[in-house]
């Protein structure tokens, strides 16, 4: 404007030419944003795109990322259960392709496969898709032949058997695996489970699977002790009219025998479940006793408790105490009667039935207890099961109801002449 100003000169400036000024400037800012905006609608040369279908590579130049879009323009037509890809990934053929990503477009035509034993029309490129495409879903634990990741190829047969859920109880726990195997030893194996010595699989290890996927596998261990027994020795006697009567004369002392029984105990899951004795074996047979057992009877005089008496024998016995209201007998009432007639009191006393058969009538003195004799029974078994003292050296000590001691325990007890015609063995 300066310059225009210098060459119009002086006369021709006047109060209006500032408003041609103005629209001068307006026209070079219209003409400028134009020229901007002229340049941003000019058609980009586009994106270099490679198409890859039925066996073509084309390459084109494209301005729009949409893959329909993209192969018409390279000449592909478009089956309705054809796959896209774009670098391998499925793509919606109807969507753009977000910016920043390289366009190369593939086009996989569906082909006819057999997927257990039934027609398959599928596009994938693989095993594992193929059975994607049919709604399958695949497990590490499917039984699958050809392998997931081989390449399909028309006419293909494609053996698929699912896995089944397998519920196993193992160790006191409960382990959740799957098999498709055909036997419950085969899904163990598969698992990494083993099944070793004596372990016990339920249901067997050659059975099928169970329908209601229940399993169960018990630890079997087995261990084997020694136990060492004790064999008895018996005492044979022999009697020797050389001892006097109730004295014995060992000739062998005897000696027990040894045996050692095998058990064999099982444990299942670490708790023993049973126990059996397998065999015996004696290692040492029992050497039996041998005693001379005295038969001569020599009467010989004492002073007990200040009493001069004469006897043929002596025992230690164990005594009870008894009188006739107190006698044991169930109605508890009193009862004077004893099995000899003599009446029930002091000095009366009563020994084991067996006893009394031989020496009813036997006069004995007893320290403490003073003069006896053998008149009645009493139940020697019962002192012999509860106390394990032989019904042979128990006596039962008659009182009298109002006058009764408690001698309860061993006492001597001394037989006194004259002798027995006959003497049992019980007192030898």
């Amino acid at each position: 404007m300066c310059r225009l100003k210098s060459q119009l000169g002086p006369a021709f400036f006047h109060p209006w030419a500032s408003r041609i000024i103005v629209i001068v400037k307006r026209i070079s800012a219209f003409a400028l944003s134009a020229c901007v905006a002229f340049s941003a609608c000019q058609t980009s040369p586009g994106l270099s795109t490679t198409v890859v279908a039925g066996g073509r590579v084309v390459r084109i130049q494209a301005a729009t990322r949409v893959p329909e879009a993209l192969l018409r323009i390279a000449g592909v037509d478009l089956a309705p259960d054809d796959q896209i890809l774009n670098n391998g990934y499925e793509v919606d053929a109807h969507l753009d392709i977000p910016a920043g990503r390289r366009i190369q477009i593939q086009v996989r035509r569906p082909i006819e496969v057999s997927l257990n034993g039934a027609p398959l029309r599928t596009a994938a490129a693989t095993v594992a898709e193929a059975l994607g495409s049919a709604k399958l879903e695949l497990f590490t634990s499917d039984l699958l032949d050809p392998p997931a990741d081989t390449a399909l190829s028309p006419g293909m047969i494609i053996a698929h058997i699912p896995s089944r859920l397998l519920d196993l109880a193992l160790d006191g726990s409960q382990k959740r695996l799957r098999s498709a195997t055909g036997s419950t030893g085969a899904a163990l194996a598969e698992a990494g489970i083993p099944v070793v010595g004596l372990d016990s699989v339920s249901p067997s290890d050659h059975n099928p699977l169970p329908e209601d996927g229940r399993m169960r596998l018990a630890r079997i261990s087995e261990s084997v002790v020694l136990v060492q027994e004790s064999l008895a020795f018996e005492s044979k006697s022999q009697d020797s009219p050389e001892l006097d009567l109730g004295l014995e004369q060992v000739l062998e002392p005897g000696l027990s025998g040894l045996a050692v029984t095998r058990t064999r105990i099982r444990y299942e899951d670490g708790v023993e479940v049973s126990r059996q004795a397998e065999s015996q074996a004696v290692v040492r047979q029992p050497k039996d006793r041998a005693v001379l057992r005295g038969t001569r009877i020599i009467e010989k005089t004492v002073t007990v408790d200040g009493t001069t008496i004469t006897y043929w024998r002596t025992l230690q016995m164990y005594a009870t105490v008894y009188s006739p209201c107190n006698s044991g007998l169930s109605d508890g009432s009193c009862s004077s009667g004893t099995a000899s007639g003599l009446p029930a009191g002091k000095g009366v006393v009563a020994v084991d039935p067996d006893l009394f058969a031989f020496i009813n009538g036997q006069r004995l003195y007893i320290p403490g207890y003073g003069n006896a004799i053998v008149g009645d029974v009493g139940g020697g078994y019962i002192v012999e099961q509860s106390l394990g003292i032989s019904r042979y050296r128990w006596i039962d000590l008659g009182f009298d109801d109002d006058n009764t001691q408690d001698m309860t325990g061993w006492i001597t007890v001394y037989f006194l002449a004259p002798v027995p015609a006959s003497i049992p063995d019980a007192l030898k």
